[in-house]
C-alpha cells in the first residue's frame, strides 16, 4: 500500500487510542503510537514477541489438566491480557468458540488491541482467523456470510471467470474488517489433483493450477483491497497428500518439474501479480526441494519438513520466487511438527528455516500454562544471543512484520457503538446473502458419468412421495424446508438420517417412495474443519461412525436399485464420490457444499446450498456449473462401491 495509507494507518492508531476500547476502559494518549525507526528502538525479546501468533481458543481460569480445558474465551482475562502487553506479542489466532455474537466479538478484538496498546513498542495486533468459506468458516454462519468454498467457485469459473472469487473475497474482507479481524488465513491455493486428499479436496479451486492460481489471485487482491490482509496456503502445496498434517507427516514425491508446473505455479503467479501479504508453510516434505534431515526427539533421521526447511522458505520462496512478505506457519501443535519437535525447538527451527511468525506455538490455556510464553521467549532470546537465530535476520523480519502492519487498517475506525452499528449493517446483510446464494446456484453441477446413461431430466416431484436419504437429520430438515418453500404446491417429504441407529423400517420407506434424492458426504470432516488439534481425541469415534453411515448407505442404495425407483445422488462434498454412488442414480449432482445451520431452519432459513438445489431438483433452474476435477469412473476391477470407500 502507498505511503499516505501509512500515514493513515498511524493516525488511526493515535485516534483510537484516544478514543477508548470499551466504556470503563483507561483512555491512552495519542503520543503512544508506534515509532517511526523501529528497528532502533526494538529489543530482541521485543522483536521475538512480534514473530509470535497465540491461540487464544480456550482459557480456564482454574487448574485443569493439560489439554482438556474446553472453557470457550470469548472475553479477554487479565492475566492474558497482561501477558500481550508484557511481551509484545504481535498476533492472535481466533477460532469458532471465540465467536458468539456481534458485539461479543467487537468487544474481544478491542479488548485484544487494548492489551497491545499498553505495550512498549505499542504495535497493533495482527488479530487472524480460518475464514475460507465453504467448510472452514470459523464465523457463526447465522451471522456472518461463508458462501460455498473454493471449489464452487471453481465450478463457476467456465461460466463466470473471476466473478465469484472476487465477490467472495470482497464480502468476506468487509466483513471480517467489520469485527476487528485483519487478517484472513485465505485463499487456499494448493491443486488438489489427488482424489484422496483427506484435508483439501474442496478447499481448493480447481485440479488445474493455472485456474488455481488465477482465482486465487482474484481472491487475494479483492480481500487486500478491502483491507484485510490475506494469506495463501499452503506453501509449497498440499494438494497431493493422503495424509493430514494435523496427524502425521506428508511426503509429495513429485519431480522438480511437476512441483513448478502444478505446485507452485499459483503461489508464483500470485506473488508476482497481488503481493499477498502472507503466505502460509504446509507442514510437508518435499524431497525434491530438500533432501536434508533432522533429528527428531526420539531419535529417527527424517526428511525436513517445508516449515522447517531453509531451502524452502529462505532460498526457493524469498531468493528464487522473489517473496517480499510475510512467511507464518501452519499450526505447530499439529503432528506434522509436534510429534517430532518440543515447542521450543520447532519454533527455533522454522525461524532459522526463514519464518517471520510462529502460529499457536505453546498452549496457554489455564494459569499453569502461562509461564510457558516466558519460557518460550527466554529459549529464543539465548538460540540469538548464541548465534543459532541470526540477529540481523531477526532484525529483517520484524521490520517486514511492522511494514505490513503500517499498510493495513488494523484497527476499527471509532467507538465500540459506532463499530457494533456499521457491523449491524454488514455482516449478513441482504446483498451479501444474494451474493452467497447466487454462488451456491451457479455452482450446481450435474456430473456425467462415464458410460452410464441418465436421465435426461429431473424427476418430477409434484403428487409424489418423496423420500429423502441425508446424512443426517439437520442436512435432511434444511433440504426438505428448502424443497417445502421454493414449490409452488405442498410436497409429500419423508426424511431418513443415516446417523439414526435403526435403520429396520427403512426398507418400508424405499418401498413406499415413488422418489429418492440421496446425499453424503465425502471424505469426513478433517481437523481444518472441526477446529484443530485441540479436538483430535473425537476423530475416532467420527471415523467409526462415518465408516457406519457408508455401509449404511451403499446397502439402501443397493436395494433402492432394485427397485428401480427414480433416484437423484448428491455429492454434497468431494464431487469424487459420484463415480461410486452416482451409478446407483438416475441424476447425479454436486453441490461442493452442505452448510446448514439448526438455528437458522428453526426460523425458517434452510440455507444458501439448499435453496439452489432445492430450485434446480424442482426443474425452476439448471445446474450450470462444471466439474472443476475428474470424476473417473471405477476401474473394472472394483465395481462394488464400498470398495472405492475404506475407513479413512
Amino acid at each position: 500500500m502507498s505511503d499516505q495509507q501509512n500515514w493513515w494507518q498511524r493516525l488511526r492508531w493515535g485516534k483510537w487510542m484516544l478514543s477508548g476500547v470499551l466504556s470503563g476502559v483507561l483512555v491512552m494518549s495519542s503520543q503512544a503510537q508506534p515509532k517511526a525507526d523501529h528497528a532502533t528502538a526494538a529489543t530482541v525479546r521485543q522483536m521475538l514477541g512480534q514473530k509470535l501468533m497465540l491461540d487464544l481458543r480456550y482459557y480456564c481460569t482454574e487448574p485443569v489438566a493439560a489439554g482438556k480445558c474446553r472453557t470457550p474465551l470469548t472475553s479477554l482475562p487479565p492475566q492474558l491480557a497482561k501477558l500481550i502487553s508484557q511481551y509484545d506479542i504481535g498476533g492472535v489466532i481466533l477460532f469458532a468458540e471465540n465467536l458468539q455474537h456481534t458485539q461479543q466479538i467487537i468487544g474481544l478484538n478491542r479488548q485484544l488491541q487494548q492489551a497491545a496498546a499498553q505495550s512498549a513498542l505499542k504495535q497493533p495486533l495482527f488479530i487472524s482467523i480460518d475464514q475460507e468459506g465453504g467448510r472452514v468458516a470459523r464465523l457463526p454462519r447465522q451471522l456472518a456470510t461463508s458462501f460455498s468454498g473454493n471449489m464452487a467457485i471453481g465450478a463457476t469459473y467456465p461460466e463466470h471467470g473471476n466473478h465469484f472469487a472476487e465477490l467472495a473475497g470482497t464480502v468476506m474482507a468487509d466483513e471480517l474488517l467489520a469485527l476487528g479481524i485483519n487478517v484472513n488465513f485465505a485463499p487456499t491455493v494448493d491443486v488438489n489433483v489427488n482424489p484422496d486428499n483427506p484435508v483439501i479436496n474442496v478447499r481448493a479451486f480447481a485440479e488445474n493450477p493455472a485456474v488455481v492460481a488465477e482465482l486465487g489471485g482474484a481472491m487475494t487482491a479483492a480481500m487486500q483491497q478491502r483491507g484485510v490482509i490475506a494469506a495463501l496456503k499452503h506453501f509449497p502445496g498440499h494438494g497431493d497428500t493422503h495424509v493430514d498434517s494435523h496427524l502425521g507427516l506428508p511426503r509429495v514425491e513429485h519431480s522438480r518439474e511437476q512441483i513448478d508446473q502444478v505446485d507452485l505455479l499459483p503461489f508464483t503467479d500470485i506473488i508476482n501479480k497481488q503481493q499477498p501479504g502472507m503466505i502460509m508453510t504446509a507442514h510437508i516434505q518435499y524431497p525434491a526441494l530438500d533432501s536434508s534431515t533432522f533429528t527428531a526427539k526420539d531419535g529417527q533421521q527424517m526428511l525436513k519438513p517445508a516449515t522447517l526447511s531453509r531451502a524452502i522458505l529462505q532460498d526457493l520462496l524469498r531468493e528464487q520466487l522473489g517473496y517480499q512478505g510475510l512467511i507464518v506457519t501452519d499450526a505447530l501443535d499439529m503432528a506434522g511438527i509436534s510429534h517430532f519437535f518440543s515447542p521450543h525447538d520447532a519454533v527455533i527451527a522454522t525461524f532459522a528455516a526463514g519464518a517471520d511468525i510462529a502460529l499457536m506455538p505453546v498452549k496457554l490455556q489455564n494459569p499453569a500454562e502461562l509461564a510457558n510464553l516466558a519460557a518460550l521467549l527466554d529459549a529464543l532470546e539465548q538460540a540469538v544471543f548464541s548465534g543459532q537465530l541470526d540477529r540481523a535476520e531477526l532484525s529483517a523480519s520484524y521490520q517486514r512484520i511492522i511494514r505490513l502492519k503500517q499498510q493495513y487498517p488494523l484497527l476499527p475506525e471509532g467507538s465500540a457503538k459506532q463499530q457494533l452499528a456499521k457491523a449491524d449493517n454488514v455482516l449478513g446483510s441482504p446483498a451479501h446473502r444474494q451474493a452467497e446464494l447466487a454462488l451456491a446456484q451457479a455452482a450446481i453441477t450435474r456430473i456425467a458419468l462415464m458410460g452410464k446413461t441418465e436421465q435426461a431430466s429431473m424427476p418430477l416431484l409434484t403428487d409424489k412421495q418423496v423420500l429423502l436419504i441425508m446424512p443426517d437429520a439437520n442436512k435432511a430438515a434444511a433440504l426438505s424446508l428448502a424443497l417445502q418453500q421454493q414449490s409452488p404446491q405442498p410436497l409429500t417429504i419423508t426424511s431418513l438420517s443415516l446417523l439414526q441407529d435403526d435403520l429396520t423400517g427403512a426398507a418400508a420407506l424405499l418401498a413406499q417412495a415413488e422418489v429418492v434424492i440421496s446425499g453424503f458426504i465425502t471424505p469426513m470432516p478433517s481437523l481444518a474443519e472441526i477446529g484443530g488439534m485441540d479436538d483430535v481425541s473425537a476423530l475416532g469415534p467420527l471415523a467409526a461412525r462415518y465408516q457406519r453411515q457408508q455401509q449404511d448407505f451403499l446397502a439402501l442404495l443397493r436395494q433402492l436399485a432394485q427397485l428401480q425407483t427414480p433416484h437423484v445422488f448428491i455429492s454434497l462434498r468431494a464431487p469424487y464420490d459420484a463415480a461410486s454412488y452416482g451409478q446407483y442414480a438416475d441424476v447425479s449432482l454436486a453441490s461442493y457444499a452442505y452448510n446448514s445451520d439448526d438455528s437458522a431452519i428453526a426460523a425458517g432459513d434452510p440455507g444458501a446450498t439448499y435453496t439452489a438445489l432445492a430450485r434446480v431438483l424442482l426443474g425452476q433452474v439448471k445446474p450450470t456449473g462444471q466439474l472443476p476435477v475428474t470424476v473417473k469412473p471405477l476401474a473394472a476391477e472394483r465395481p462394488e462401491a464400498d470398495k472405492q470407500h475404506q475407513t479413512p
